[in-house]
């Protein structure tokens, strides 16, 4: 018998390996985690599904996130991306992933540690995917936080989702075999 999962992660198999094995599991460590904010951005009006079946030719196109590789990108690079059909190419977003990474860069202690330090303390899992914020306080403040840095295609709601994705939070549903399997950091 298939184990009860959240009700977006079951339409693929995709999903299923994604809610399974990684989605709201503690991710820390800043190339990790920059990669996670680059595929949040590329995301933003497009479906993860998009995003989660190109993520190879993304890692291959952007030097695997290594942060100060992608930093180190320089306009033909980001035009070597615009042809690149196994990414999603659009310019503001690939320009956005060069930003953040040199932002990335002076963020003094790490990205890790500072995207970790806006995590809220552990909250009963919500009962349904209606119960789901979409954005949050701490999601508003990283938000606002990373854009003082520098940081762009960061809003609030893309916040919120890095923050589930890489486990600061835990919003599977109550009735979810992963809810409070992976909480903390």
């Amino acid at each position: 018998m298939e184990p009860e999962r959240c009700g977006w992660a079951t339409s693929t198999p995709d999903y299923v390996a994604y809610h399974d094995e990684e989605w709201g599991v503690p991710l820390h460590g800043d190339d990790a985690l920059f990669e996670r904010v680059c595929l949040e951005a590329f995301q933003s009006g497009l479906s993860w599904i998009t995003i989660l079946r190109k993520r190879p030719a993304f890692r291959a196109a952007f030097a695997g996130f290594g942060i100060d590789a992608v930093a180190d990108f320089t306009d033909a690079d980001v035009e070597r991306l615009l042809a690149d059909p196994g990414i999603v190419r659009n310019r503001a977003k690939i320009e956005a992933a060069r930003r953040n990474a040199r932002a990335a860069q002076q963020v003094e202690g790490g990205l890790s540690q500072l995207l970790w330090s806006f995590a809220p303390p552990p909250r009963p899992n919500p009962a349904t995917l209606a119960d789901v914020p979409a954005v949050t306080a701490e999601s508003t403040a990283l938000a606002k936080e990373l854009k003082r840095r520098g940081f762009a295609f960061v809003g609030p709601t893309t916040a919120y989702a890095l923050m589930q994705a890489t486990g600061m939070v835990d919003d599977h549903v109550a009735s979810c075999f992963r809810a409070g399997a992976a909480a903390g950091g």
